[in-house]
Parts: C-alpha cells; sequence; structure tokens
C-alpha cells in the first residue's frame, strides 16, 4: 500500500488546512482550487464580492457542503477527526428561530459533544453555558425563547454557543449581518479577547472598511484565492481590484487604504 506523503509541519500547527478544495453546484465550480493555511492565534476575514464562493467555501470546510475535491485539516488531522475542537456559528438567515427552544437551550446544545447520548446536562454544565451567555451580554435573557429575541441578541446567542464549546477553532458565517452597532462592537471584543487567549477565528466578512479595524489576516476569495496573508500585506488596491473585478472606485480605495487614525479622525468613530 502506498503511504501519503508527510505534511509540513506548517500544516501540522496550523488550526485549519485546505488544500485543493473545490466545489461544484451542476458542474459549475463555485470554489475552485483553494489552499489556505490559517495561522494559529489569528483572526481572519474571508473578503469577496457576492457569489465568491465564501460561505460555499466554510460549509464545504465543514462537512455540511460536499467536496468536489481537496483535503481539509484540523492541527494536522483529517477534519472529520477533529470536529469536537471545531465551533461554527451559522448565518442566522439559515436558523430556524421558531423551534421552541430557550436562549440557555441552545447555548448548552455547544456541550452536547462532551455528553454521552444517555446524559443529561447537569448544574455545572449550565453554569458554563451561563459564563458564556455574560460574556456576550445576554445572561439576563436565559430562559426567554430564541423566537423573541431582536436580531442582534439572536446573533449573541449562537456565539455564547461557540463559546461555550471552548474549541481551538471558531469558524462563523457573516457574524455581524443585519446586527446594531453596539452588538457589532460587542461581538468584535469578544472575538479579540478570544485572540487573545490563543484561539483561532475565521470569518466571512463583507464590511470592507472595517477589516483593518477587526482582523490582522485576510482571505481574499472571489471562487479562486485571490491573496491571503497579514492584512498589512495583503489589503491593497492591486489585490482589492483583483478580487472585486476591477469595480472599486479610486474613492472607494482611497477611503479603504488610507491609515487607520485619519480614517477614525474623518468618521468620528
Amino acid at each position: 500500500m502506498t503511504q501519503a506523503p508527510p505534511i509540513s509541519e506548517e500544516v501540522a500547527k496550523s488550526p485549519l488546512a485546505i488544500h485543493g478544495l473545490t466545489v461544484s453546484y451542476a458542474h459549475h465550480p463555485v470554489v475552485h482550487s483553494v489552499d489556505f493555511v490559517t495561522p494559529p492565534g489569528s483572526l481572519t476575514a474571508i473578503v469577496g464580492p457576492n457569489g465568491a464562493g465564501k460561505s460555499t467555501l466554510l460549509k464545504a470546510v465543514l462537512g455540511i457542503t460536499r467536496r468536489l475535491t481537496g483535503e481539509v485539516r484540523v492541527f494536522g488531522e483529517p477534519v472529520e477527526a477533529m470536529s469536537r475542537h471545531v465551533a461554527y456559528v451559522p448565518q442566522r438567515s439559515s436558523v430556524d428561530w421558531d423551534f421552541p427552544a430557550t436562549v440557555i437551550d441552545v447555548v448548552t446544545m455547544g456541550l452536547f459533544r462532551d455528553l454521552h447520548w444517555w446524559q443529561l446536562t447537569r448544574r455545572h454544565h449550565r453554569q458554563r453555558a451561563l459564563e458564556s451567555l455574560s460574556r456576550v451580554g445576554m445572561e439576563a435573557f436565559a430562559d426567554r425563547q430564541i423566537g423573541q429575541l431582536s436580531g442582534g441578541q439572536q446573533q449573541r446567542v449562537f456565539l455564547a454557543r461557540a463559546l461555550t464549546q471552548q474549541a481551538e477553532l471558531t469558524i462563523l458565517d457573516e457574524p455581524f449581518a443585519g446586527v446594531d452597532a453596539a452588538t457589532e462592537k460587542a461581538i468584535v471584543e469578544v472575538l479579540k479577547q478570544l485572540k487573545r487567549e490563543g484561539r483561532t477565528l475565521l470569518c466571512v466578512h463583507h464590511d470592507l472598511a472595517t477589516v483593518r479595524d477587526y482582523f490582522d489576516h485576510v482571505l481574499l476569495l472571489n471562487v479562486r484565492r485571490i491573496a491571503a496573508g497579514p492584512v498589512d500585506e495583503v489589503f491593497t488596491e492591486r489585490n482589492l481590484q483583483a478580487t472585486y473585478g476591477g469595480r472599486l472606485s479610486a474613492v472607494q480605495l482611497a477611503r479603504l487604504l488610507e491609515p487607520a487614525d485619519v480614517a477614525h479622525a474623518g468618521s468620528g468613530r
């Protein structure tokens, strides 16, 4: 039997390493031959235009969408064997918010991988879930039905569920979509705190204006990988125009690429 070639040290240490990943719908590739290695302890944005395959890439990584080709490794092991080390925050629009569950029920679901099928959650499980809710400012809503929450509150609950898993890698699909400014700021602070704790986070993100404020690494994607690396190195006019097909105006680019302190002064932030 032919042995598989040894993996590199970079892949073995990476919380997420993607190689040759392709996803096709009706013989049309929506993600094509993507390679990407996530640096440990990074907060990475996946950025690209609508239809670029950003959410599809995440779902293929997680096995929600079938991969046509490619492999995905978590700390050097196949992702299928490392699922307990990965937390996922889906798009809010993909969740059935009419499901009869309370906030604490949803957050406690993050612990199910730690429980055997015959076990019930216990007091210390509830306490762990409440601690996660406290981190996102939602502990007062623990017994509220999830459908009674605002969009921003719902997003915080799913972030709390991910926190409860205490996973080394957290994958978030558009965590700021449809939330108010206060919720966005609260989520960003939680993500940055997780990064300071040594966790790795990967987010689909749409707002180009906040990439440099929120993230330290970026993957620019438009079906194919355009560029990836530290924001200061990769978030350039050339790469952005390649990602968005040259559709960004000179004014947009100037605002995106001006020094952060100038941008903040001009916006009153």
